[in-house]
């Protein structure tokens, strides 16, 4: 890992109320920069502009809303100058065996988790491909490389996002932008408390196996290995880096299940190669 002279950088940080967002953003200042983060009242605006005046800024706005995004874009550009580092951190988790979790909530899981993260980029990316210069971090999950039951709306939020960041990396490194995909694992936020949607139980067939799992994850909460501070810290210092990856797990239980899940794939894979090589020409 190659490591640049720290210079102060301009973040714009989405979702900075709480969690995974508000860490950052305070590591951030601490670190010297200065951060433009969204939240989605005037209260919180207040809050947060309160954490370092002169070097926080505080915008209201629901990323989910298209439409106002654009003009937040441009109004900040316009005031506060150039985007360092864009960080697609605003989301939430969905909850739900899939049979009994209504369309709706996965349409409302991807228009924040995915569509959201993408409009903000193409709202940035003009300014940034300007100046051959920018780094575009999307907070995923290890969700977003392992499936697991109960959670596959938001599984497939965050596969969609690690997708899609890994394609936009190689179109954007010709214009040396970076993107990188942040996966981190179980944190103590409150994605698994407050935060998170969960549909409600409607089929015995799921008691079983699914009851065990949602109370699990219940009890979690608050308890996870992952400190979101280190997390953040970790992030700060990548950016640093002269040649980011495009893939960032944080946290031991992240690695540990995503590496697990890689090695069970190349087994499967090899176990069925004769197969998948019998349908060429």
């Amino acid at each position: 890992m190659t490591l640049t002279n720290t210079t102060s950088k301009t973040l714009f940080i989405t979702g900075v109320s709480s969690g995974f967002g508000l860490a950052l953003a305070q590591q951030a200042l601490l670190a010297g920069h200065r951060v433009i983060g969204t939240v989605r009242n005037e209260e919180a605006r207040l809050a947060f502009e309160t954490l370092q005046p002169g070097r926080a800024f505080g915008r209201i706005l629901d990323v989910s809303d298209a439409g106002a995004i654009g003009a937040v874009a441009m109004e900040v550009e316009r005031t506060l100058g150039v985007i360092d580092v864009l960080v697609n951190n605003a989301g939430y988790g969905h909850e739900g065996v899939l049979e009994e979790s209504p369309l709706d909530e996965l349409r409302r899981q991807f228009d924040v988790n995915v569509f959201g993260a993408v409009a903000m980029i193409k709202a940035f990316l003009p300014a940034m491909r300007a100046r051959r210069s920018g780094h575009i971090i999307n907070i995923t999950s290890m969700g977003g490389h392992v499936g697991m039951p109960g959670v596959a709306y938001y599984c497939g939020s965050k596969f969609a996002l690690e997708g899609i960041s890994e394609a936009l990396g190689m179109e954007l490194a010709p214009f040396g932008i970076h993107v990188t995909a942040v996966a981190p694992g179980s944190f103590r936020t409150d994605w698994a408390g407050r935060s998170m949607q969960r549909s409600p139980r409607s089929i015995a067939d799921y008691d079983e196996d699914f009851g065990p799992i949602r109370q699990a994850r219940e009890e979690k909460s608050g308890k996870q290995l992952g400190d979101p501070a280190k997390g953040a810290r970790a992030i700060l210092t990548m950016l640093d880096s002269a040649a980011p990856p495009a893939h960032l797990l944080l946290g031991s239980d992240g690695l540990a299940i995503v590496r697990a899940k890689l090695a069970a794939l190349s087994d499967q894979i090899d176990a069925w190669e004769t197969l998948s090589l019998s349908t060429d020409h």
